[in-house]
């Protein structure tokens, strides 16, 4: 379909094969940004199925391109459609806000009223003391959904402004305490996407 279609165009109007080449690109690079991030949480199935998609549209591309060698438009429109689907992908991930996020929070402060402030959102919080090079600290350890990233940003900006903040993707863990749990705990697998054979 999508060779008929840059066969039709090429045909009609010399301007459109290079805005379709610009497009497949864009398309091509945001499905491969969404097939990392499919991989990097363990998305068997998401993964290859937009591998199959991205290989198959930059085929089409390439092809077109490389029928037409003697047009910079072709690439220049290969080569913004690049980069247009690096910020496209981006946005897409950072608007599907999946996985899990750990935070290290690391205040000089007192900091019990900030860890109840995280428990009164249903926030599960570990409170540590440590020593920095600047004296006793306190730490705080949370695992969040990326979606409450914007959530906890707020409660430390409101509450611990000079606090320093260290973020970490999870791959793996095991139990916890999440705001939309109605038990107050998440499964492993949740998590993990995990799943075990019986025994």
């Amino acid at each position: 379909m999508f060779d008929y279609l840059f066969s039709f165009v090429a045909d009609h109007a010399v301007w459109i094969l290079p805005v379709m080449i610009f497009f497949s690109r864009v398309l091509d690079v945001s499905i491969g940004t969404l097939r990392i991030v499919f991989l990097s949480r363990g998305m068997r199935l998401l993964a290859p199925l937009c591998g199959f998609f991205e290989v198959l549209i930059w085929l089409i591309a390439i092809s077109r391109i490389m029928e037409n060698l003697t047009s910079w438009v072709n690439y220049i429109a290969y080569a913004g459609g690049f980069a247009a689907g690096n910020f496209v992908g981006m946005y897409i991930e950072r608007r599907l806000a999946m996985g899990f996020l750990s935070l290290m929070i690391i205040t000089h402060n007192d900091a019990a009223s900030l860890l109840q402030k995280f428990k009164q959102k249903h926030f599960g919080a570990t409170l540590v003391g440590a020593q920095g090079a600047q004296g006793k600290v306190r730490v705080i350890y949370l695992i969040i959904k990326r979606k409450d990233l914007s959530l906890v940003s707020s409660i430390l900006e409101k509450h611990q402004p000079d606090a320093f903040v260290v973020t970490n993707d999870v791959r793996n863990a095991a139990g916890g305490v999440f705001p939309s749990d109605n038990s107050g705990l998440m499964n492993w697998r949740k998590i993990t996407g995990a799943s075990r054979k019986g025994k």
